[in-house]
């Protein structure tokens, strides 16, 4: 009784040279961006190496877009990437940096050509995305959002916490970033929100263009719908209860509001001071519980100029919370990017880039390789269902066969056969 292992079940753990992963299912995402072309992508927009012995770029986000979306939420993380040498020798990954040296390229990327580079390179692949829907006039979705970092250099936000403050566009339509900005802290969220518009819609391919806008409060600008009008897009912006706007509520007569079961309806028409065109201004009135001192209504205000019913352009206002704020909602927490690694403003703006370009790399993933039905499911599903499944990588006949289990061998080849087929269709191949 004495030689018998102190255990609650009664197995052995030994140790085998045989090659194994626990990611199995990541290979087939590897295998599909290698066929996208994301490490020619690299070689072309991405600095050379210092050095003859220096690491290529891919062999850095290669490494860092496997890792988030395998889940990986650190650099330390990326010890798992390294140390899987099945995944590796299937995707042929031979080396790969330390994490050191993976925290110091990213350093100099943040400051250098770098970031520019991988700007381009999310261009690539929104551009193979935005090919697949078939469509030329996007909907813009543009928000800020709050990364929490408590790093020496970081700056306090508005909300009173240290951390960043990043702006995003989503492309509605397609489901990808277009264009992120990253911004210290105390940027308030109004600021430059013209320029950004301007600077996703030059990041489209040519003969595309940003037909429609959703903003929230902080878009409430003058000069935002002036460009609207001036460029022929329409908009739908969240409004401010400042003086003016309360004025114009307070003028609608009470035959005008449509009363439904949890709020009521009314719109107006407003302008601002430098505006060149009045708008229609959509107001949602809720029905405030009574309080001692204050049982006055509480109001949502929506600035548009889209020609539609008032319940059709609140419908439409409303679609931006499922494409900008669910997508950044996946974006950091689905890909990581609520924590940032690096307690340098430019390390963090390059990787927080790159968690944009391995979101937006998954989103082509999973429209082009994946079957019906995985579309709708955000990364986390996607990882328990597919990512890490087990696999075992033997050697036969001089090729490397990845030995997985029986009722998932003919999914694993229909992923295949589909990310061949979507890299032979690609432009230039």
């Amino acid at each position: 009784m004495r030689n018998l292992a102190q255990t609650v079940l009664p197995f052995k753990v030994e140790a085998t040279e045989e090659l194994l992963t626990a990611n199995a299912g990541l290979t087939l995402f590897g295998e599909f961006i290698r066929g996208l072309g994301l490490n020619r992508w690299l070689a072309t927009e991405m600095p050379k190496p210092g050095s003859a012995r220096g690491y290529e770029a891919s062999a850095f986000v290669t490494p860092l877009v496997l890792m988030l979306t395998a889940g990986g939420r650190s650099l330390e993380d990326l010890r798992t990437i390294k140390n899987d040498t099945a995944l590796n020798h299937v995707l042929k990954q031979d080396a790969l940096p330390s994490t050191d040296a993976v925290g110091d390229w990213l350093r100099r990327t943040g400051v250098g050509a770098g970031l520019d580079g991988l700007d381009r390179i999310n261009r690539r692949a929104v551009a193979t995305r935005i090919r697949q829907i078939g469509i030329q006039a996007h909907t813009l979705d543009g928000d800020a959002s709050q990364i929490v970092a408590e790093k020496e250099a970081a700056q306090y936000t508005y909300k009173g916490e240290q951390g960043y403050m990043p702006m995003i566009g989503h492309l509605a339509e397609a489901g990808v970033v277009i264009y992120d900005e990253f911004l210290e802290g105390n940027t308030a969220p109004a600021t430059k929100n013209l320029e950004f518009i301007q600077a996703c819609e030059a990041r489209l391919p040519q003969g595309h263009r940003i037909a429609h806008v959703r903003l929230d409060s902080a878009g409430y600008q003058a000069e935002i719908f002036n460009y609207c009008e001036d460029t022929g897009k329409t908009f739908a912006i969240g409004g401010r209860l400042n003086a003016p706007t309360l004025q114009a509520i307070a003028a609608i007569p009470d035959a005008a509001w449509k009363t439904y079961a949890d709020c009521a309806v009314a719109e107006t028409v407003h302008s601002m001071d430098d505006t060149k065109k009045a708008f229609r201004l959509i107001v949602v009135k809720y029905p405030r519980q009574a309080e001692l001192f204050d049982d006055a209504p509480k109001y949502h205000v929506i600035a548009s100029n889209r020609v539609e019913s008032t319940a059709d352009t609140l419908i439409w206002y409303r679609q931006r919370g499922q494409v900008s704020e669910n997508g950044i909602k996946e974006l950091k927490i689905g890909f990581g990017m609520e924590r940032l690694p690096c307690g340098q403003f430019a390390a963090n703006a390059a990787f927080f880039r790159i968690g944009v370009i391995a979101h937006n790399l998954f989103v082509l993933f999973k429209h082009s390789a994946l079957g019906e039905g995985w579309q709708r499911h955000q990364v986390a599903t996607v990882r328990w269902r597919l990512f890490h499944l087990p696999g075992k990588l033997v050697r036969h006949a001089g090729a490397w066969v990845l030995k997985i289990a029986q009722h998932s061998l003919e999914m694993f080849r229909s992923i295949r056969a589909r990310s061949f087929a979507h890299a032979a269709a690609l432009p230039g191949t």
